[in-house]
């Protein structure tokens, strides 16, 4: 018998019970499901990451629907005990899913949302704030300030990287990869080499336009190149962020091999996921090469560093907080209960995505429509004409 799990009530008496793992910012979200006669619990436990029999004694034996995160191991167990409980929907509190096992979502007939279409910018802007930290060594500065270390303005104190012409890569030139990259261009004068599958049209007028704007006023354009392959973007580029997605063939593809082929100035952003990277050849890595500088968002295998890595004075090391901007994290929580509300309500799957900004306006009513159901083709789910 599962241990019974603390929670917060809302709208006690609601048709429908709508579960969350765990308190979301604002209070939108839960006015949104109260409206639709949803009680609502939340689960307010302290733990950091609740285990799959905490979920379970959660889910309990009536459930419509589960808000959960990216922390969490949602694989046979959860989704046959949600099924057991009635429950026909659940949504990651994040755009990534690879803590959702699909099929077994598949196998019991529940709908898996997630939240794209609202970290773009707010995750961009983290990575260029990585790369501005680690090229201007503002962790360290500040870390010496704090300890009562500096005596006087010294020639050679705290030395870092100019960014102005130097050479930006983007591995990954999706939403937030574009994004970051048209920050760097058009920020600090950067110029541009890509890595994607797809051709980033859209980036490449961008960043033409931009250099001919330069050129029209007198100073150096800008430029950008589609490489070849991964390896070429590491070779040449000064500053270089990942924005792949994690599969089998992203795994470690950043290695011992690969960082022996970057510059030995080079900087490395991580803002995707953290198995992207092998950790323990980063560390060494770092070791060898003193001026060779990383900002790290995410990790291998969080919420844990590979040995050594804390201690290195040229790597910045953030808690997994690409998306929090205020903004950004009040919408993740919208959608992600819409997600699970929209499959409760019967409503179709919204058309695209990426595009939610009506779900996000707070002066009119979202649309009759889940924002994003990962696997609503393999569940047959309708689309919706609006």
């Amino acid at each position: 018998m599962a241990k019974p799990v603390s929670i917060e009530v809302w709208n006690p008496s609601g048709k429908y019970r709508v579960v969350s793992t765990k308190s979301m910012p604002g209070t939108r979200w839960i006015n949104l499901l109260i409206a639709q006669d949803c009680r609502v619990e939340i689960c307010t436990e302290k733990k950091t990451i609740l285990s799959v029999e905490d979920i379970v004694a959660l889910i309990g034996d009536k459930c419509d629907g589960v808000i959960g995160q990216l922390t969490e191991d949602w694989g046979e167990t959860l989704f046959a005990a949600l099924s057991r409980a009635g429950g026909k929907a659940f949504s990651n509190m994040a755009v990534g899913y690879n803590n959702v096992d699909v099929n077994a979502a598949n196998k019991y007939g529940v709908a898996v949302g997630n939240t794209p279409g609202v970290l773009t910018e707010t995750t961009a802007e983290l990575a260029a704030s990585l790369s501005l930290a680690a090229a201007r060594r503002i962790v360290e500065a500040d870390e010496f300030m704090r300890a009562g270390l500096y005596d006087g303005w010294l020639p050679y104190l705290f030395v870092g990287n100019l960014l102005k012409g130097q050479t930006v890569g983007v591995i990954g030139a999706g939403r937030i990869g574009s994004a970051y990259a048209r920050m760097m261009v058009e920020g600090f004068k950067m110029n541009l080499i890509y890595y994607d599958l797809y051709q980033a049209t859209r980036l490449e007028k961008f960043v033409t336009a931009y250099g001919a704007f330069l050129q029209a006023n007198g100073e150096q354009p800008v430029t950008w190149k589609r490489a070849s392959s991964m390896d070429e973007v590491l070779r040449e580029a000064d500053v270089i962020s990942l924005h792949p997605v994690l599969d089998k063939t992203t795994y470690h593809l950043i290695n011992k091999e690969r960082l022996s082929t970057m510059k030995k100035e080079a900087i490395l952003v991580n803002c995707s996921r953290g198995p992207v990277v092998d950790e323990v050849a980063l560390v060494e890595h770092l070791k060898q090469n003193p001026k060779f500088r990383v900002g790290l968002d995410v990790f291998e295998d969080e919420p844990y560093m590979k040995p050594g890595l804390a201690e290195l004075k040229n790597a910045i090391v953030v808690p997994h907080i690409a998306s929090a901007s205020k903004w950004t994290r009040e919408g993740m929580a919208t959608l992600a209960a819409l997600n699970v509300l929209g499959k409760i309500k019967g409503y179709p799957i919204w058309g695209n995505p990426n595009q939610v900004e009506p779900f996000l306006n707070e002066n009119a009513s979202p649309p009759a429509a889940s924002p994003s159901i990962v696997n609503a083709k393999a569940l047959g789910l309708p689309v919706s004409k609006l």
